[in-house]
């Protein structure tokens, strides 16, 4: 195992030649042992086999995981953006080399909408939009289902996609997305800046003139003031709360100023190329001062203002009705800035995750969108080429999580545990998951940041889907034997037995659980892990839970092994990668987290 201090020392070498424009990454031999062995280590004076099995890049998910957090803050800070986009690859090294993310396809993104539904757009974030949406039928109610009850509509506290839908129209930000998937001004009309002396820079946003809230009142400013600091706060502890890190300040003292009702200022510790991005995510959302802490303990329960229909928000429509579990109807907002534009009365939500419902519900007439399509249908809806399916882009990874914690990893050192789930992760038929379980042209994935990011120094991240890759996603496709007995080789390193038949022995099994939410699609994949891992007599349990239980638990880290997907929520690779920073609300894998950490 590499030292601590020995790859702090490292990176302190790649940030400094990183500042000075270069390219190359020096690479860190391996030292001896730390003094104070963890659970698991070899006795003195053995050798752990893992240990030549994992990649230079590796350190203790749990125990070593400063130098990601330390290597996240550089990449946030720096201003060579050459060097940026070295580091990023850098991280994602670090991230992969561990194995607890198994990346499993690229996403792309699938609905249903009536041939009488226009107007209705997506980004590449999966966020859709609907406020400019018109029907042909004459109605007047746009219904639709995008998933089952949310978990939160303040837009600060939420971390769903479809979450981020509801939020899109149901409040406005100082810029949102049009329908080219570009950034435009909403309740702002623009912004300067100015590089300071210290090498921060101070971002001066002029807001619209008479913005108002959907109760009528003015909003202003200050409105945005609070809320950033609101959802940047440790009290708050937002999971999207350290997007606000380079903002000065952070946590508790961010450097955002209301200058007067329509200026807004703010100052970062760096230039930030995709600051527009930001502005339109829903973490930097207004919400009212008055109405969240009009809520009963809401300082305790931040979210607890908006569980009800009938809240104030900003946006192009309004939540007037929530049968919880059932259904919300959101009516259009006379106060928004863009109201004249808005032809649709009233929005309809049929709150589901049963897949089957939802499409019978669709095909009976009862909602005009559907997020979501059955598995079993969707061969049929490309045999006849049916107008009314969309396959559109994503910017996004479908893979699942190992809990870095997890008691499977408890008698195992952290390369033989690194060894482990690389062996599960190389003999996932992936090819079959893409081609008979997603079916539209996802694509699989050996690797966390998708195909097709921007690298943020005017180039792609990753073009090629094998080559740069950190396995190949089609191995156990096309040298089954081989591949097993390479995962034979790394589960052996781990400690394991297999007898005469190649399957694990009794002595040493393997056990786990694989947690995942509802839905047709997410259930099939975890059958299809569950055979493969059986090829060596590895046995998974499937438990399946309610979407809000499963997020909790998911988050919590009350699980082995689980169901995951990130779509990007702006085009650039730091945000997939620190979402993984110890800290984070979204570090589902636990990196950094060991016992008596404190959040």
């Amino acid at each position: 195992m590499k030292k601590l201090i020995a790859l702090l020392l490292a990176m302190v070498m790649v940030f400094a030649l990183c500042a000075c424009g270069a390219t190359e990454t020096p690479s860190t031999e391996p030292t001896e042992a730390p003094a104070e062995e963890p659970a698991g280590e070899p006795a003195e004076g053995t050798e752990d086999p893992a240990a030549a099995l994992v990649s230079e890049a590796f350190i203790d998910p749990v125990n070593e995981w400063d130098v990601y957090n330390e290597l996240i803050a550089e990449i946030k800070a720096s201003t060579d953006y050459a060097a940026r986009t070295e580091m990023m690859h850098q991280a994602e090294d670090i991230l992969m080399s561990n194995y607890c993310i198994v990346p499993l396809y690229y996403y792309n993104d699938i609905y249903m909408q009536k041939d009488y539904v226009q107007g209705v757009y997506a980004n590449l974030f999966g966020t859709k939009f609907f406020m400019y949406a018109t029907l042909e039928n004459g109605a007047d109610t746009l219904r639709i289902n995008l998933a089952s009850e949310p978990q939160y509509l303040d837009p600060a506290l939420n971390s769903s996609v479809d979450g981020a839908c509801l939020a899109a129209n149901a409040f406005s930000g100082l810029y949102t997305y049009n329908a080219e998937g570009k950034t435009e001004p909403a309740c702002a009309t623009g912004y300067t800046t100015t590089e300071n002396e210290d090498g921060t820079v101070t971002y001066t946003v002029t807001l619209q003139e008479g913005l108002l809230w959907s109760d009528g009142s003015d909003l202003t400013a200050a409105d945005f003031e609070y809320s950033w600091k609101r959802a940047a706060s440790s009290t708050t502890a937002a999971d999207y709360g350290y997007m606000f890190a380079t903002v000065v300040g952070y946590p508790d003292d961010l450097a955002v100023t209301a200058l007067d009702d329509v200026t807004l200022e703010f100052t970062m510790t760096a230039p930030c190329a995709y600051i527009e991005d930001l502005m339109a995510f829903p973490t930097f959302f207004p919400v009212k001062q008055e109405a969240v802490e009009a809520a009963e303990n809401w300082e305790i329960a931040p979210g607890a203002w908006c569980q009800d229909a009938g809240f104030v928000s900003n946006g192009p429509y309004v939540c007037t009705g929530w049968e919880h579990n059932v259904s919300m109807t959101y009516e259009k907002n006379p106060y928004w800035y863009d109201a004249d534009s808005v032809v649709i009365e009233k929005q309809e939500y049929m709150l589901s995750a049963d897949d089957v419902a939802i499409y019978g519900a669709y095909n009976d007439g009862s909602i005009d969108f559907a997020d979501t399509v059955p598995t079993d249908e969707i061969a049929n809806l490309l045999a006849e080429e049916n107008p009314e399916f969309y396959i559109v882009d994503n910017l996004g990874t479908y893979y699942a999580a190992f809990n870095a914690n997890s008691d499977l990893f408890a008698d195992k050192t952290p390369e033989q545990a690194a060894c482990m789930r690389e062996a599960l992760s190389i003999i996932i038929d992936r090819d079959y998951i893409c081609e008979n379980i997603g079916q539209t042209g996802q694509v699989a994935a050996n690797a966390y940041i998708p195909l097709g990011m921007a690298d943020g120094n005017g180039g792609v991240f990753r073009t090629d889907a094998v080559e740069q890759g950190y396995f190949d996603p089609y191995g156990i496709n096309n040298d089954y034997e081989g591949t097993l007995a390479r995962a034979r080789e790394l589960l052996e390193a781990a400690g394991y037995v297999f007898g005469e038949d190649g399957m694990l022995s009794d002595e040493t099994p393997i056990q786990l659980t694989y947690l995942t939410n509802d839905g047709d699609a997410h259930v099939q994949i975890g059958e299809s892990m569950q055979q493969d891992f059986a090829a060596l007599g590895i046995e998974m349990t499937i438990e399946k839970m309610d979407w809000n239980v499963f997020l909790e638990e998911r988050k919590n880290g009350n699980f082995d092994f689980c169901r995951e997907g990130w779509l990007a929520d702006f085009n650039d690779p730091i945000n997939m990668l620190e979402m993984f920073i110890t800290e984070s609300g979204n570090n589902d894998c636990q990196f950094g987290r060991y016992e008596g950490w404190d959040a």
